[in-house]
């Protein structure tokens, strides 16, 4: 198996990346990586990691890299020669059987969109983002997180059979609860998009538990929340900056006097714990679902711990066979493009990460 980094993705790259994929070297001996990035650069970091002529490491040129700044068109017009480019034809191609970059999402989505294309019957890639819950198994999958501003019914459709195939893999559960992000639980709640998709989620054969209010979803009502790209963009942000909020509020709670202070220092590991919660360092990156390819997105800041789970995901994807149980379960459930003739249509660009 052969697995394309982005060496030069993310706020910390490239000694994170590398840092990370040191550790994950001993752990996937089935795995080659194409450590793709500036030759120069990355050189000096695989020096210092002690992986230099590494015999599953092999070094790939990429000139440019898109910045965080960039505009999401960058990577197909601007920098061609950039490493999240590189990769995109490298998986393209059928070099790599996965990519994983913690760089630009929407330059990502739009490299691989264009090169690497849909799977047979798929219209449109989506990302599957990881959130937390109160309900085991923890967590749920939101569906789509930003690849897609504009959808159609069938597209969201599309999405829940993706998030379904990937949560059977996250969760190790069968027939996973899907539900439609609307703004009522009722089936008469929602604009047009939700009510039109209601109507096609609930004749597929998944288990569909109806539409799901954000607070419902966070409670672990669902373990697949389907959604368009704004939607679940803004529900994804939202969840982010309330929970940086809270802990700014907490320690404005707690430094209030020297009582209050005492006891926040012996709750220090409480307080770790609850960090935890929401860190994406376990959870390692959303994939693109849909594609033709494997591809995994991390955050921007992600950890060497975050890059190691980020090739860990993209490892067992390929071995989980996501690509062909997502093509299988689209005609299943009659969802294929091919079956509504709907032309293959161009996703807007992701918002900015």
């Amino acid at each position: 198996m052969k697995i394309a980094v982005d060496a030069m993705g993310g706020d910390f790259a490239p000694g994170v990346v590398i840092e990370g994929l040191s550790l994950s070297l001993p752990l996937f001996p089935q795995c080659e990586f194409l450590l793709v990035g500036h030759r120069e650069k990355v050189a000096f970091y695989l020096e210092k990691y002690g992986l230099a002529g590494h015999p599953r490491i092999t070094q790939v040129h990429a000139e440019s890299v898109c910045e965080m700044s960039d505009p999401s068109t960058i990577s197909l017009r601007g920098k061609k020669d950039s490493s999240i480019t590189v990769c995109a034809r490298l998986l393209k191609d059928k070099s790599a059987d996965a990519m994983v970059t913690p760089g630009h999402t929407g330059a990502t989505v739009a490299a691989t969109k264009v090169l690497v294309r849909t799977l047979p019957g798929v219209d449109r890639p989506a990302l599957a983002a990881s959130m937390p819950t109160k309900k085991q198994p923890g967590r749920f999958i939101l569906m789509d997180a930003g690849a897609n501003v504009d959808c159609q019914p069938l597209n969201l459709a599309q999405f829940a059979v993706m998030g379904s195939v990937y949560a059977e893999y996250l969760f190790k559960i069968k027939n996973p609860r899907i539900g439609l992000l609307s703004v009522g639980g009722e089936d008469s709640k929602g604009n047009d998009l939700t009510k039109e998709t209601f109507k096609l989620l609930e004749k597929m054969p998944i288990r569909f538990v109806g539409n799901i209010e954000p607070t419902a979803a966070f409670d672990g009502e669902v373990d697949v929340l389907v959604s368009d790209g704004f939607s679940g963009n803004v529900l994804l942000k939202t969840a982010e900056g309330l929970a940086h909020s809270t802990v700014a509020w907490l320690k404005r709670a707690i430094t209030r006097n020297a009582m209050r202070t005492l006891g926040g220092i012996f709750a220090q590991n409480a307080f770790r714990e609850l960090k935890a919660i929401g860190a994406s360092d376990e959870i390692g990156g959303a994939p693109l679902m849909g594609l033709n390819g494997v591809c995994i997105i991390g955050h921007g800041s992600s950890t060497p711990r975050a890059v190691y789970n980020a090739i860990r995901v993209a490892a067992e994807c390929v071995e989980f066979g996501v690509l062909d149980r997502v093509v299988q379960n689209v005609k299943e459930c009659g969802v294929a493009v091919e079956s509504h003739k709907v032309p293959a249509s161009s996703a807007a660009p992701a918002p900015e990460k």
